[in-house]
């Protein structure tokens, strides 16, 4: 009898479990956002974001004339290339001092290569009270991939771009850049 009840409370919590676990594993789709040219790299992107800071297309970003471009890449990846003008803060050694400089209510896109990095950077920054920060969706992966052009840590054009590994890579379908990892 004592090993019939501990089964039923076995069988229980098994379906217990298992029932209220199933959120856990079962992930949503990926929402398409229209940000970028390539579905799969827009489905790529969208599973990684939290969305807790406004995104912008590379063109809604061009249409921001005023604004500061921050790169939230690591310094390896920043010296190979960047977008024309951008402002190197980095990942992880980044510090509040790398914005202090900035009006609280100046227009700042931050990108790294897809999206990820520049999300976590400046949802660190907007804590600091900046009211008008966006990150960068498909950040300077989209950013080549429209033509829009780079420059070299001596400000001058390049075709080089870190892409941070192999694996992400893929998601350049420039064919005139040339990949570094």
């Amino acid at each position: 009898m004592y090993f019939y009840g501990m089964q039923c409370v076995f069988r229980n919590v098994y379906w217990c479990l298992l029932f209220f676990s199933l959120p856990l594993f079962s992930q949503p789709a990926s929402k398409i956002t229209g940000k970028v040219k390539n579905n799969e790299y827009d489905k790529t992107i969208a599973s990684i974001l939290s969305f807790n800071i406004p995104i912008l297309s590379v063109q809604e970003a061009r249409n921001h004339a005023d604004a500061v471009y921050l790169d939230a890449r690591e310094l390896n990846e920043y010296t190979i290339s960047h977008i024309p003008g951008a402002t190197f803060i980095g990942c992880d050694q980044w510090s509040p001092s790398s914005v202090q400089s900035l009006a609280k209510d100046k227009t700042l896109i931050v990108y790294c290569s897809v999206g990820y990095r520049s999300e976590k950077i400046a949802t660190k920054i907007k804590a600091l009270g900046f009211t008008h920060i966006y990150n960068l969706y498909g950040s300077i992966f989209e950013w080549v991939n429209e033509g829009y052009p780079l420059e070299s840590d001596q400000g001058k054009p390049t075709l080089k771009l870190h892409t941070y590994n192999k694996g992400w890579s893929k998601w350049i379908t420039n064919t005139n850049i040339q990949k570094i990892w």
